[in-house]
């Protein structure tokens, strides 16, 4: 792979003149790669969707010292040839072949989201760990689907959800499962919205694009021009159901990683929320969720900004991406001790997947988590457009004695495309 005058160091900076790429984030101590493990110990990854958060995704793990990109795979040439060339590596048409390769230890998928588990599936299949962006399943049976091969095959998972390498998430969790709020009452989650609009007249595909593969398990459409770029592939319903779950992951996430009161009992949800009638987009949008949980827990889930705010008989701690905040503010001040919840530490998520594959260890975003906040996003998104209750029993992982809410678990695949087990 690996001419005799071409160093990591060069290939960083070859990426980071791609167009593709968004170059803010790699230190120039990560650029220097001290420490970089020789290759016979490097993870060789094969990245499969390399748009505008693969490439991203694809940088970090070319300045992780454990790691070594080695192929790409993306519907569109331009994309996947950019990126190979970036890397010294393989630019596949086809991810199936780069799932073929023997020498690949780990995918990294950042494909549009009705891909994520259909290609995660077949990467476990085909032995590989993966690295599966958010959200997970497009349905809650391919999330329990997902998370019942990886554990069997055991295979590391790591969920895009990376607030949980930053150490005011990690923090702010201890501090609820520790109890320093006191006894749980109330959790109040919010998200960016989504948006209404999209062209919806019919054009030619781009010759760069192989439109047949993109659409893959999908109900086949005509191509227009707002079908397969932002915000498109995450507000239609055909790919996703939109920022329920594709901005909602994130906040849900800390939810399930600050406490387990979506495991505890039956969990009902109501709400309310728009589906755009005119344009492409048709995913849900203004939403306003209300869930009650076992123990008297309520829930809601409400569009914004992006926060958990766990809210106790002694207090509140409020976790964003961007920081923390606490009432009392002392709460931020505790020193945890030895006798409280200490979760996993991570200074960077891509990092921790590849040492988690070394040591044979679950990542720090598990398979299982992923599959839990992922259920939320879809249950919020039945019962918005049912317009009444629904009611879990995470127990049974089943949907209680409602057979069109039941239905609405899974979905058809097109043919040839199936969910491998």
């Amino acid at each position: 792979m690996k001419g005799p005058h071409l160093t990591r160091r060069s290939l960083v900076n070859g990426l980071a003149a791609s167009t593709f790429v968004l170059p803010y984030w790699v230190s120039g101590r990560a650029l220097g790669l001290e420490g970089t493990k020789p290759a016979s110990e490097r993870v060789l990854t094969g990245h499969i969707g390399v748009g505008g958060r693969g490439s991203d995704l694809l940088r970090g793990f070319l300045s992780n010292p454990g790691a070594q990109p080695v192929a790409v795979a993306d519907a569109y040439q331009d994309r996947r040839e950019a990126m190979a060339a970036a890397i010294q590596g393989k630019a596949y048409a086809d991810f199936r072949e780069l799932l073929a390769r023997d020498d690949i230890d780990a995918v990294v998928i950042a494909t549009p989201d009705h891909w994520h588990v259909p290609i995660a599936l077949m990467a476990a299949k085909a032995g590989k760990h993966a690295y599966v962006e958010k959200p997970l399943g497009l349905t809650i049976e391919q999330d329990l689907v997902c998370r019942n091969v990886f554990r069997q095959k055991k295979l590391v998972f790591q969920y895009g959800t990376q607030q949980r390498s930053s150490a005011h998430c990690r923090f702010g969790c201890e501090l609820v499962r520790s109890g320093k709020i006191g006894e749980l009452q109330r959790i109040e989650v919010i998200a960016p919205d989504g948006g209404a609009g999209g062209v919806t007249e019919p054009a030619d595909p781009p010759p760069n694009l192989d439109y047949e593969m993109w659409i893959g398990p999908a109900p086949m459409k005509p191509y227009t021009p707002s079908r397969c770029v932002t915000p498109g592939t995450y507000w239609i319903y055909d790919y996703s159901i939109g920022f329920l779950a594709g901005w909602g992951a994130h906040p849900l996430d800390i939810m399930v990683w600050g406490c387990d009161a979506d495991l505890a009992g039956p969990m009902t949800f109501q709400g309310k929320g728009e589906i755009p009638q005119e344009g492409l987009y048709d995913t849900v949008i203004h939403w306003d969720v209300t869930a009650r949980l076992a123990n008297g827990i309520e829930m809601t889930f409400k569009p914004g900004s992006d926060s958990t705010k766990f809210i106790g008989t002694e207090g509140w701690i409020d976790i964003r991406r961007a920081g923390i905040s606490a009432e009392p503010k002392s709460l931020l001040d505790i020193q945890l001790g030895p006798d409280d919840v200490h979760l996993t530490v991570s200074l960077r998520h891509d990092i921790n997947f590849v040492e988690s594959i070394q040591a044979g260890k679950e990542a720090i975003a598990p398979v299982g988590d992923a599959a839990r906040s992922d259920i939320i996003s879809q249950l919020c998104d039945i019962a918005i457009r049912l317009g009444r209750e629904v009611t879990w029993d995470p127990k049974k992982e089943e949907i209680v004695n409602d057979a069109e809410a039941s239905a609405m678990m899974r979905r058809p695949m097109r043919e040839p495309w199936r969910l491998e087990v």
